[in-house]
Order: C-alpha cells, then structure tokens, then sequence
C-alpha cells in the first residue's frame, strides 16, 4: 500500500517546523494526503491552510525532494497498515500569516537535526538531505 503525501518545509535558523496531530505521539513535516486528482502544489496549499492557518502562494513552491519509506515494526506505526509505503513530495513555498496549530494540530516544533529520531522514517529521509547541504543545524 502506498501512501502518497505532500509536505511543507519551512526552515528558519537552521531548524525545521514539526507538527504534532492531536491524538498521535509523533511528529511530522507539516502536510498530508493527496485528495482525489490534486496536484502536489494543490493538496500543500490545501493541507498548510488546514493544519496551520498559513495561505502558501502557489507561485513560490519549490520542489526540494521526494522520498519514500516503509513503515518499520510488524503493525505499523501512527496508525499505518504494516508493510505501508510513505511518499512525501517535499516543496518550500512563502505565505501569508504566521504558522499556528489549527484544529487538527496539538503541537508545533522548531527541530534540528539532533531531533531526527523523534520523526518517521520518511521523514528522517529529508533530514538527512538538509544536514548534508546545511540548511539544517
């Protein structure tokens, strides 16, 4: 099974915005999953708005990197089937307004490279990415 995502990354002083939905445990990049036929830009712009009050313009989003991880243990993690596959599409993009939980997010989190364990697999993925050209501390 394949899930396909699209993230947001945002980085300031050499951190990375994390977001915690409320009911789960673990962190992630901001984002989600792709609804019907939308474009990657399409389910970002929709998916930041949602989760974290912030109006990304279109014009601005830059493809950094797509990567794909499976769900490690035997039942799967943050409610994922075993044996799932996370694809995340990752862009940077500018936008209007502050990032602020919403309704579905419990917690933000500015996190370095030293926070990595503390996020998914696929996730560690883009962390390993940006420590290696040094946008992330």
């Amino acid at each position: 099974m394949l899930i396909d995502t699209v993230a947001w990354v945002r980085i300031e002083k050499g951190r990375i915005l994390c977001a915690r939905p409320r009911g789960k445990d673990v962190f992630y990049i901001p984002g989600g999953k792709r609804e019907g036929a939308e474009s990657d830009v399409e389910t970002l712009l929709r998916e930041i708005r949602e989760e974290l009050a912030v109006a990304l313009d279109p014009d601005t989003a830059v493809h950094v990197g797509t990567y794909e991880a499976a769900i490690p243990g035997t039942l799967g993690t943050a409610g994922l089937p075993k044996g799932a596959v996370v694809r995340m599409a990752c862009y940077t993009a500018e936008g209007e307004g502050e990032p602020e939980p919403s309704s579905e997010i419990e917690e933000m989190a500015w996190f370095s490279y030293a926070d990595r364990e503390l996020v998914p697999p696929v996730d560690q993925l883009l962390f390993d990415d940006l420590a290696a050209t040094g946008e992330l501390a």
